[in-house]
């Protein structure tokens, strides 16, 4: 079976006053046209190896891996122009929070525009018809108004959706989400999950989907990836994550709110060392 993506032994490591420190050790797992969930508490490296994926790892920190390849290109080898080719056309990132994403002196219509162009070459007034579809396509109505407005003048959930707009207007073959749904209500995620799905389906698009939400998890993607402190705990189809065997993955279930169940006192992580090795 060929993959779109294959990762074997992935480190992500930053300098510290103390030395080294590792926030991603030696993750590895394969992927093809399908839905990757990855879930864990914020630091458990989930972000971090999302972006090494992307040759996105910030200065000083290095990655390194013994397979990081894409649709049989080998991306630890790659130029910074050979990265040009495929980053956002090829591979492409939902980043968490729009305000660090999105261009502070550019309209949302020029960035999409810009973003449409650099990688599709059509010409400029196709690309504004393709980023105005983007748009509706993410619920968002008053689009000619938001088309004129800077990152500042939108919410965080707008920005979030015209990020989201931003990445998909490619058409790229695998999408890295950082929490892409975070910022949206309950009735716009669920169209926004829509596209993503639709994209995998229909132009066989491969997904990795961070999240912090297991049920969501659970219930949109393919199987799970667990990590804890940088490592993969467990591997399951998502729809037996309700059932998952290793403790941590049983403690982030344990600690989801349920209406109907009051437990007193609020349950807590027991946490052991072992499964960081």
């Amino acid at each position: 079976m060929s993959f779109l993506l294959s990762i074997n032994n992935l480190r992500v490591t930053f300098p510290s006053r103390g030395g080294p420190v590792q926030v991603v050790k030696g993750v590895g797992f394969s992927m093809g046209r399908e839905r990757v969930g990855i879930v864990g508490e914020s630091g458990s490296g989930k972000s971090q190896t999302g972006r090494a994926i992307l040759g996105l790892t910030p200065a000083p920190g290095q990655a390194t891996a013994n397979q990081l390849e894409f649709d049989g290109i080998d991306l630890m080898q790659l130029s910074a122009l050979q990265w040009r080719k495929i980053r956002g056309k090829r591979i492409s990132m939902v980043m968490q929070d729009p305000k660090f994403s999105l261009n502070p002196v550019m309209t949302v219509a020029q960035q999409l525009i810009e973003a449409c162009q650099v990688h599709t070459k059509i010409p400029k007034a196709d690309a504004r018809a393709k980023s105005i579809k983007m748009l509706e396509a993410v619920q968002i109505n008053d689009v000619q108004r938001v088309m004129g407005a800077y990152p500042h003048e939108l919410s965080g959930g707008m920005g979030q959706r015209v990020m989201i707009a931003m990445m998909l207007i490619a058409e790229p073959e695998l999408l890295i989400a950082d929490e892409p749904t975070s910022a949206l209500d309950v009735t716009v995620q669920i169209e926004v999950l829509k596209i993503l799905d639709q994209l995998v389906s229909e132009r066989g698009m491969g997904l990795i989907f961070i999240s912090h939400d297991l049920r969501l998890v659970s219930s949109f993607c393919d199987r799970v990836l667990v990590m804890y402190a940088g490592v993969i705990v467990e591997e399951i189809k998502a729809s037996d994550l309700m059932n998952a065997k290793h403790p941590y993955t049983q403690g982030l279930l344990n600690c989801l709110p349920s209406i109907n169940n009051h437990v007193r006192p609020l349950p807590t992580l027991q946490r052991d060392e072992a499964w960081a090795k």
